[in-house]
């Protein structure tokens, strides 16, 4: 197949046996970002990103050995050559480069080419074969510019607090939930955040990262702390009776699934905001294309459709069955489940 080749554990690289998120528990690992689906628990070994380092050390706990590079930094294991490039998908978010005797596969995990102002900006890395996921590739999944969508947000939001009302979004914990954090108008009004959240905006902020203060929701609190506040929470949340303490709310979902009609109705919110942490339609074929790769695998998402696309335009492309899921556009699960798999 080639430097890299797929089977029942993951991406794996024969010639420096490792294996790039593996799904199954193996001996040396190199891990993308840090949600669920690219890091899990139970492998030997693992080799992340420094930023991403410590979130990961969170999820899976102290016992994991996890060691650390920098992004462009070379490692080199039985002759193969690796480094770990920003995919700009969330913080810490990486595309895996690997290299042998003149051949370049890079190994995309999740990324998005848009910068939102905290994740380390997408860097295009020039390659023989990418292996680019597809979770938004469909022609009708167009993002609109992150600055206009938090203007909305922040209108919508600073609407609600004039009105005395507690405006309640649904954010992946892991990167959506910063991302809005860092770039919404914290002057409006207090900002709460679902403990899940606030455990990981902490970690965060030890590494430097620029949040505005936040606060967790607990039981000390009342509707008039809450009153005219934002409060950031995953989604599972909105349908218990953790938000019956919030009194007059509305809720949202920032999410790039939010396109779709249908998708806002069964999220059942009021709003939805259309922002994603992937790719749209352009930002794949763009990416792909300047890569200059002469052959591509893509996963997860809208596979059939994007690889006839790619291979009508020319360009080699196979589908790749995985266990990737493009996870941060999920409903995620409470903090109780949350604590325990972040799935």
């Amino acid at each position: 197949m080639g430097l890299l080749s797929f089977n029942k554990n993951g991406i794996y690289c024969e010639q420096a046996d490792v294996y790039i998120d593996p799904w199954k528990r193996v001996p040396k690992a190199l891990i993308t970002h840090g949600h669920s689906d690219h890091a899990r628990k139970g492998h030997g070994h693992y080799l992340c990103t420094h930023s991403a380092k410590p979130v990961i050390q969170h999820r899976l706990g102290k016992k994991m050995i996890i060691e650390s590079v920098e992004y462009g930094q070379k490692v080199h294991i039985n002759g193969v050559q690796f480094s770990f490039h920003p995919a700009g998908h969330i913080i810490g978010s990486a595309q895996i480069r690997v290299e042998y005797k003149g051949e370049v596969w890079v190994a995309s995990g999740d990324y998005k080419i848009e910068d939102d102002g905290i994740s380390e900006a997408f860097e295009l890395v020039r390659c023989n074969t990418f292996i680019s996921e597809t979770t938004f590739g469909l022609p009708i999944y167009k993002w609109r510019p992150q600055a206009e969508v938090f203007e909305d947000i922040n209108n919508w939001w600073y609407e609600n607090n004039q009105l005395g009302k507690v405006t309640v979004i649904n954010a992946y914990s892991l990167g959506k939930a910063q991302r809005l954090l860092h770039n919404v108008d914290a002057s409006i009004g207090n900002i709460y955040t679902h403990g899940s959240i606030e455990v990981i905006n902490d970690i965060f902020r030890d590494q430097g990262f620029d949040l505005p203060d936040t606060h967790a929701v607990t039981s000390l609190q009342t509707r008039e702390n809450y009153r005219g506040a934002l409060i950031i929470t995953p989604g599972s949340s909105l349908t218990s009776d953790w938000t019956d303490r919030f009194g007059d709310f509305t809720t949202a979902a920032a999410s790039g699934w939010m396109q779709l009609r249908s998708m806002r109705k069964n999220r059942s919110v009021d709003r939805g905001f259309v922002l994603s942490d992937h790719c749209d339609w352009d930002g794949l074929n763009e990416t792909i294309l300047a890569t200059g790769a002469e052959q591509v695998y893509v996963t997860h998402g809208s596979t059939k459709i994007f690889s006839k696309w790619l291979n009508g335009k020319g360009i080699n492309t196979k589908i790749v069955e995985t266990q990737f899921t493009g996870q941060e556009e999920g409903i995620e699960k409470s903090k109780e489940s949350d604590e325990k798999s972040e799935s």
